[in-house]
């Protein structure tokens, strides 16, 4: 029988062939799996989230290396193969039709994952559970007006964003809006308001914010270095003047309760989100370990894992090289930075209100990327003063970042609505 050297190694005869019909595409692709063998190191050195990272960059390069000629609904149904296409072992089931659901399911084991829990925002859900418990919401309830403060400041590419995008053209209000989001710095809540303002451009605006939030794990040390002089990342936060009373599990259960059930009827479009998060804290404060545990541990990070692989083969080179993507990756940059300048000028405000006794740093914990930015800020100080301590004013900031950023998410998505 007379094999062809491209017929058995098929990736080698699709790069041919798409380098002499469509080189900018073959580019993209080796472009994009260098790039994910960067996420890889780099997640593996430390600098950038590891757990998100390191499976996303994993699958971006797998999935723009395994690009083939196939149609898997034709294969299945034993059609002509005249009628095969590039693709990957991924398929998009909203493209492709709920009519062969399983026959999807069949073909890859993350199709599945995607159709039930990523293509309808419960993924976005399960993590927010997961985040949930490890929250300690005591912090936000010894400081609420502070935290609060420092978390509308750091909005500030979240509202900023907004009226820019809509100067591009063809850019519709719900797209606008699900861009913006970038700059609260929470994935889940970009993936949530995306697939309810933009659901033909919610994957790659989803990509994006994520990409978006590994790099500023990286980046944010520098603006606050470029931002905050040395003399203010030194300064010491005062002891309290008085001893605080430490609150106790029951005064946080109902703070919670209250929170989550007057958040849900004020903003019942993102209840979802609220309610899983609030869910995560109450069983924390509950004392149910073994819930704990569980939603902790391995829905936490399962969800983690399964969505970076998923953000890892959905970005193919067929959706980056899409010329709706370049402006969402200008104006998610834009988003992001302007909401972590934004915090950093509330940290300033902070300092001045109280005749200098805040540390401005603070301010960039209130981009609700919990808990990497109040990471980012305690190790910003310890750095230059390693007895200033900030960590429990940053985690109040970080998580009053995510109840503003969900208030946001509601607000747009009704205001497209």
């Amino acid at each position: 029988m007379d094999f062809k050297f491209s017929e058995i190694f098929q990736g080698i005869g699709l790069l041919s062939f798409q380098f002499q019909h469509d080189w900018q595409t073959a580019v993209a692709r080796l472009v994009l799996i260098l790039l994910g063998v960067m996420l890889v190191h780099l997640g593996r050195k430390g600098v950038l989230e590891p757990l998100l990272m390191i499976p996303m960059g994993l699958g971006m390069s797998t999935i723009n290396a395994a690009m083939m000629f196939f149609d898997p609904i034709n294969m299945v149904n034993k059609a002509a193969v005249d009628g095969s296409k590039v693709g990957t072992l991924f398929l998009d089931s909203i493209e492709s039709g709920n009519d062969h659901l399983m026959t999807l399911c069949q073909i890859d084991w993350l199709q599945p994952v995607y159709t039930f829990a990523f293509s309808n925002g419960l993924i976005a859900c399960l993590i927010f559970v997961g985040i949930g418990s490890l929250l300690d919401i005591g912090f936000v309830m010894a400081r609420p007006y502070q935290s609060m403060f420092i978390a509308l400041c750091a909005e500030l590419g979240t509202l900023a964003t907004l009226p820019i995008a809509m100067l591009f053209k063809g850019m519709t209000l719900g797209e606008a809006a699900s861009i913006a989001l970038v700059g609260g710095a929470d994935g889940p809540m970009v993936l949530f308001g995306s697939l309810k303002m933009a659901p033909d451009l919610f994957v790659p605006i989803t990509v994006v914010a994520y990409m978006y939030l590994a790099l500023a794990y990286g980046g944010f040390p520098y603006l606050i270095r470029f931002m905050v002089p040395k003399k203010f990342r030194m300064i010491e936060m005062p002891p309290e003047k008085k001893k605080k009373r430490e609150r106790t599990s029951g005064e946080k259960l109902i703070f919670s309760v209250i929170a989550c059930v007057l958040l849900s009827f004020l903003f019942p479009v993102a209840s979802p989100l609220f309610f899983s998060l609030f869910l995560g804290i109450v069983i924390r404060e509950s004392g149910l370990e073994k819930f704990r545990f569980f939603v902790s541990e391995i829905i936490l990070y399962g969800s983690t894992l399964t969505l970076g692989l998923l953000l890892g083969v959905l970005c193919d080179a067929k959706t980056i090289m899409n010329p709706q993507v370049l402006p969402l990756l200008i104006l998610g940059l834009v988003s992001l930075g302007l909401s972590a300048v934004g915090g950093l000028i509330g940290g300033y405000l902070m300092y001045f209100f109280t005749g200098g006794k805040y540390n401005p740093v603070i301010g960039i914990a209130g981009v609700s990327c919990v808990p990497s930015t109040a990471k980012v800020a305690q190790k910003a100080v310890s750095k230059d003063n390693p007895g200033a301590v900030i960590m429990q004013y940053a985690l109040g900031a970080n998580i009053c970042g995510v109840i503003t950023t969900a208030i946001i998410t509601a607000a747009y998505i009704c205001l497209v609505k």
